[in-house]
């Protein structure tokens, strides 16, 4: 097992350094920097461009801003100063982080039940009407632009119904509440955004456990059991859920990644000042220490997820071996 961690791991710096590296690149080729955001677009006199330029090192070529960025983060784990915020980028992330954090657990929740809910009602009754009706709709739904479905959510949930709050992480004025009342808030904000993220994905999900459930009830133990008279409910959920859970397992250590990333989008559309919207406003300003402390960040949850994965994969199944050991 150890050995196996240690092969991802070390197979894993090549790939975060090309992202890295791809990711600057794609950001230096924006006309303009990071002192140009600043500035707006007024005339400037040419020698104040200058000393911003020199104060946050703008002045150099590309390859060396690079070089000396990662040299920060490798030697001392110094993620560098945000340009556009005016503070340094551990404390700019520190910040965004736990925003992400909580939208991304509440939706890989969401995308949890709903996508197990959807399967188990599909396979309940295989090929029937709402087993039509709920492949239809879940495709539908999988097949929509997240940004899109967020708006219809906000349209519909927050402006003909107003029932939930359109954006932000919590209500003006709150920071007086009393703590119960502020986490309840703060859920009451996070249902919208979380939803979306969550249901957007819950489709393949539904659709993996049905195929899986669907094979399972014909494998001989779950025959046995029918035999036995075991039936309904008890009979998918006991005998036939455990044997489909397999391919769910992987889904889900790779979901929660891909929730990460995809947050941005949510974020963005619902205001929700976490990762995603910050990385989102960073790129337009052109501050690339926060750009590439995002991508650091992604990359590593990224990776983080599929080693998850495998793990639990091997544990879930013992006739895997990830250390490459037969069977």
């Amino acid at each position: 097992m150890l050995a196996f961690v240690a092969r991802r791991l070390a197979a894993a710096v090549p790939l975060v350094l090309g992202v890295l590296v791809l990711t600057f690149v794609m950001v230096e080729a924006a006309p303009g920097n990071a002192a140009d955001a600043l500035l707006g677009e007024g005339p400037v006199p040419k020698d104040v461009r200058d000393r911003l330029e020199a104060a946050y090192g703008l002045d150099r070529p590309a390859p060396a801003r690079f070089v000396r960025w990662a040299e920060g983060l490798l030697l001392e784990g110094d993620l560098g100063w945000s340009v556009s915020r005016g503070r340094p980028v551990r404390r700019v992330l520190a910040d965004a982080l736990p925003n992400t954090v909580l939208l991304a657990a509440a939706a890989f929740l969401v995308h949890l039940v709903a996508g197990l809910a959807l399967g188990l009602a599909s396979a309940r009754f295989p090929n029937g009407w709402l087993d039509r009706a709920l492949g239809a709709a879940g495709l539908t739904i999988h097949g929509m632009p997240t940004f899109w479905l967020g708006l219809m959510a906000i349209l519909g949930f927050s402006y003909f119904v107003p029932v939930f709050p359109p954006s932000s992480v919590r209500s003006a004025g709150s920071d007086g509440w009393p703590l119960f009342a502020r986490v309840a808030d703060t859920c009451w904000h996070l249902v919208l955004p979380a939803a979306v993220l969550g249901i957007a994905s819950a489709a393949t999900m539904g659709r993996l456990v049905r195929e899986g459930l669907l094979r399972s009830l014909g494998e001989g133990f779950v025959r046995a059991a029918r035999a036995r008279g075991v039936g309904g409910r008890r009979l998918l959920l006991g005998h036939a859920l455990r044997s489909a859970l397999l391919p769910v397992v992987t889904l889900l250590g790779l979901s929660l990644p891909i929730l990460v990333s995809g947050s941005l989008v949510t974020e963005v559309v619902f205001g929700w000042p976490g990762m995603g919207r910050l990385a989102y406003e960073a790129i337009l300003a052109q501050d690339v220490p926060v750009v590439l402390a995002s991508t650091v960040l992604t990359s590593i949850v990224v990776i983080v997820g599929s080693l998850l994965a495998d793990i639990a994969i091997a544990v879930a199944d013992p006739r895997i071996r990830l250390g490459g050991a037969p069977a």
